[in-house]
């Protein structure tokens, strides 16, 4: 263990400076105390040394969480978040005189600290009464960047008689809220707010900023935390007459940001002491001006919106996000999308993404696949953007190589984008929990329940995305268990969604005409919410390896006759002679999401089948169909639940479903349903399919029947080529896996011309 170098100095002599420093610490303790007056140990091997303090630093946290800080040697560090635990987070928290720890957070979360990183690989079992104590690789001794920053999450009280030292930056230096105030009278009617005079809460209202030094990178962090890619120009003069006439009351002034800051509290900037009224003489407050993304353009169509969204292909998309603007990176790379490798993912990167794609500066870089795992790919690693840069393809990157990264490593952003005030149009009634309910909307003036003919899954997405509440579990046609409200009058009906709105007005409904087969409330539209959701994904290359003609005997068809798992024109054949001919392959439904598949059905109504003597858990659970390259269907599998169960798991999996026994039915998330080959029904009945080149589709969960987090990846397809005889399968991949032109060139695929597949 090295001794960094005025300790080494003292150890050489230094008597007098040893003691007089032991001193000063003892002094400077009182600062922050670590609640015990025993000396911290060095390390593992226990040599005494000087008392440790610690504190909370970073943005955006609350009081009871933020990176950790540790003051060792006369210097302030940080800890690396390598082997980190609960059990370390707990030993800190105590330190910071909190009762224990509810998590932690790693990769830098609450912001880069500067200086020495003091501990590395550090091993507490949680009941130790210092971090010293715990196992680690030495003071000072770490391979680490502060990249790589601990931060923890305590809980939020506090150890009797622990005096608080480290309150969050304290009210002279800390900006927490701001906004963008209107004040032309019709811009005060519009949402969203694109211009205004930035102001940030004092107390109990609102102050100013005083605009002398104000520059375009200040204006680009307002509108970036306002949800806007970038910011304009403003008529000063105007706001210059407006402000003459106004009591105002500064409170910044000398705001110095370079323009990629996530938030205006991690600028530089001063604050007014005594009387700021009397501030500011030579400038006037600071006025804002930003561009809105295509998504919230004010006066466009939503349609229309999403239609400029869409123009051109765009590189960089975002997925498996319960709300707009947040979701999984996914990047396009050789027509064929991928994801990026959480390693040294920041908020600078992610506000590159956010901004490229039409948001604001991003709220949080995600890491851990924590929008779901991606598949196909993983195209970038150690994403280093400046966070200046107009593309994500600009920022310095590496090329991954096979053994870098796994899709349990797939980053995601959270980006800030406009208040629009969408939540404020609909409200839910007489639920449980603030996560179900009737749904009501406000028309005009009026509240009132929704229709719920034609209610699915994806309508209660947009309203569960629309309250703010993650994604919709069940949509529920009949509320007569939730208690009536006052409200009972309908005043929305016929609700058809894509699914990817922001509000259920702007789904097509009847508008004013309202038509509803039964509109009592006990047929009021419901939702129940859930902050995750499963998400499936069929193995496509294991279909492509398996797939084979068979022809079987009718005479070992009668079960799957009788289960509908035949073309129509089965039922006209001179049973039991003859034979079909069935294209079989496997089929491995993978869970990828955040949440186990449950089938929407609950056990009480599962159907047994006595043919093949288990029970069905959801009527259809995929589609199996042979397309001509034009669309046009030529032959279909109708394959039911026969059951849902966990097949195989990844290593640290346990499963959980299995169908024997009336067992439960699911898929857990990190396993996988193998339907092989050989079982009854896997197979689409091709006897009258005519030789040509055809393309194999698979849906999985084609009604939306249970929610998912993501369902533009539940189709599969294949370019296969019959010749009367065989079969070749090829170029199978999940359906929005490429790019736009690559998948119009696989959907018009002019066919094989012999057996060699490219």
């Amino acid at each position: 263990m090295s001794l960094g170098n005025s300790e080494s100095h003292a150890a050489m002599g230094g008597c007098g400076t040893w003691a007089w420093r032991e001193l000063l610490v003892m002094l400077g303790s009182v600062w922050l105390g670590v609640g015990s007056s025993q000396p911290t140990p060095l390390g593992p091997t226990h040599t005494p040394g000087p008392q440790l303090k610690f504190r909370l630093a970073g943005y955006p946290r609350k009081h009871n969480e933020g990176r950790v800080e540790v003051f060792y040697n006369d210097e302030w560090g940080t800890i690396c978040d390598d082997d980190f635990t609960l059990g370390n987070a707990h030993v800190l928290c105590r330190h910071l005189g909190f009762v224990a720890a509810t998590g932690w957070a790693h990769s830098a979360k609450y912001g880069k600290g500067v200086g020495r990183i003091w501990l590395d690989n550090v091993n507490c079992a949680g009941g130790e009464k210092s971090i010293g104590d715990c196992k680690h690789r030495g003071w000072g001794n770490s391979d680490c960047s502060h990249e790589e920053d601990a931060g923890v999450i305590c809980k939020d009280e506090r150890i009797p008689g622990f005096k608080d030292s480290n309150v969050i930056e304290t009210e002279q230096s800390h900006v927490e809220e701001v906004r963008l105030r209107p004040v032309v009278s019709g811009a005060r009617r519009q949402l969203p707010v694109t211009e205004g005079i930035v102001e940030v809460r004092y107390k109990d209202s609102w102050a100013q900023i005083c605009d002398e030094g104000w520059d375009s990178h200040n204006s680009r962090v307002i509108c970036g935390m306002m949800g806007f890619p970038a910011e304009k120009k403003v008529n000063r003069n105007f706001y210059k007459l407006f402000t003459e006439r106004q009591q105002l009351n500064y409170r910044l002034h000398s705001v110095s940001c370079t323009g990629t800051e996530v938030h205006l509290s991690m600028c530089t900037f001063e604050f007014y002491r005594g009387n700021a009224s009397a501030a500011c003489r030579a400038g006037m407050p600071a006025v804002v001006s930003c561009l809105p993304g295509p998504l919230f353009a004010a006066g466009n169509a939503h349609k229309k919106k999403q239609r400029q969204q869409q123009q051109g292909q765009p590189r960089i998309r975002l997925k498996g996000g319960a709300r707009v603007g947040e979701g999984r990176v996914e990047v396009l790379k050789s027509s064929e999308w991928g994801t990026i490798c959480d390693d040294r993912w920041n908020l600078l990167s992610a506000s590159v993404v956010c901004r490229e794609l039409g948001f604001g500066s991003a709220k949080e870089a995600l890491t851990g696949a924590r929008m779901g795992q991606g598949t196909g790919p993983i195209h970038l690693n150690e994403v280093q953007c400046q966070g200046t840069e107009k593309s994500l393809w600009s920022c310095p990157f590496r090329n991954i190589t096979q053994e870098d990264c796994k899709h349990t490593e797939d980053a995601a952003v959270r980006c800030n984008i406009p208040y629009m005030g969408y939540e404020n149009l609909i409200r839910l009634a007489g639920g449980r929990t603030v996560f179900e309910g009737r749904v009501e909307v406000k028309r005009g003036s009026k509240w009132g329940t929704v229709c719920s003919d034609g209610w699915t899954t994806k309508e209660a997405m947009v309203a569960c995305r629309q309250l703010g509440l993650g994604y919709s579990l069940h949509a529920v046609t009949e509320t007569w268990y939730w208690d009536a409200s006052n409200v009972t009058e309908m005043v929305m009906s016929g609700v058809k969604c894509a699914g990817h709105e922001m509000s259920l007005s702007h789904c097509q409904h009847h508008g004013a005409s309202l038509s509803c087969r039964n509109t009592g409330t006990r047929f009021a539209a419901g939702i129940i919410c859930s902050e995750t959701a499963s998400d499936l994904l069929l193995h496509a290359p294991l279909v492509q390896e398996t797939a084979y003609i068979e022809d079987r005997p009718l005479h070992m068809l009668y079960c799957a006759a009788e289960e509908n798992c035949l073309s129509s024109s089965a039922r006209l054949a001179n049973w039991p002679y003859g034979h079909r001919r069935l294209l079989r392959f496997s089929s491995q439904i993978h869970n990828h999401g955040r949440a186990d598949f449950r089938p929407k059905a609950g056990r009480h109504s599962w159907v047994w089948h006595e043919c093949h003597r288990h029970y069905h858990s959801m009527d259809i659970f995929t589609h199996y169909d042979i397309l001509t390259p034009n669309g046009t269907k030529v032959a279909e599998g109708h394959k039911a639940s026969f059951c849902l169960e966990d097949t195989e798991c990844e290593e640290d999996v346990a499963k959980r479903y299995e169908c024997a026994n009336f067992g439960e039915q699911g898929i857990t998330v990190g396993c996988w349903d193998l339907y092989r080959h050989d079982i009854d029904c896997q197979w689409i009945d091709i006897t009258d399919v005519k030789p040509g080149n055809y393309i194999l589709q698979v849906v999985i969960n084609p009604n939306f029947e249970v929610a998912e987090s993501d369902f533009t990846n539940n189709a599969m397809k294949c370019n296969c080529k019959y010749d009367g005889h065989r079969i070749w399968v090829h170029s199978c991949h999940i359906g929005d896996a490429l790019s736009e032109e690559a998948n119009k060139r696989f959907e018009q695929y002019p066919g094989q011309l012999n057996n060699q597949i490219s």
